[in-house]
């Protein structure tokens, strides 16, 4: 069972780091990309401009909504160990298992930290968007479409 709580340390926090850093470069490029979009060139082209847009925005939101769960899974896993060591040690020491649910609630926290920004940075994008494409709509005499 050694091998789970390095699957929780290693292997969760790890994927959970990669998500962030994943989230974090594609709002800065999203960023980016809508900071100088320019309306003009998409004169007959509203879908066109809408699909630049969105583009990998459900990735930033799959991030976020999943972030999570993974972090719950390894704090799963690692209570798991937790009493599995209980189990194996047959007895119950108090500072092992205290330590044991602690390391195995640093999952879920590091879930937390990476969904919560995920999801601002969602939001933020999808405004940004949906105000050029009002924008592109009042160019274009299209108000109420």
């Amino acid at each position: 069972m050694e091998w789970l709580r390095y699957l929780v340390d290693y292997g969760i926090i790890a994927l959970l780091v990669v998500l962030s850093i994943a989230s974090l470069a594609i709002f800065i490029e999203r960023y980016l990309f809508i900071r100088g979009v320019k309306i003009e060139e998409y004169e007959d082209n509203r879908k066109g401009l809408e699909i630049d847009l969105t583009k990998r925005l459900a990735i930033v939101a799959t991030i976020g909504s999943n972030a999570p769960y993974l972090g719950l899974l390894g704090t799963v896993l690692g209570i798991m160990f937790t009493f599995y060591t209980i189990g194996v040690a047959g007895y119950v020491d108090a500072t092992r298992i205290m330590v044991g649910l602690a390391l195995a609630l640093k999952a879920t926290a590091v879930g937390l930290v990476v969904a919560i920004p995920s999801i601002v940075f969602y939001n933020y994008l999808v405004r940004r968007t949906k105000v050029i494409l009002l924008q592109w709509d009042m160019r274009h005499g299209r108000e109420g479409v």
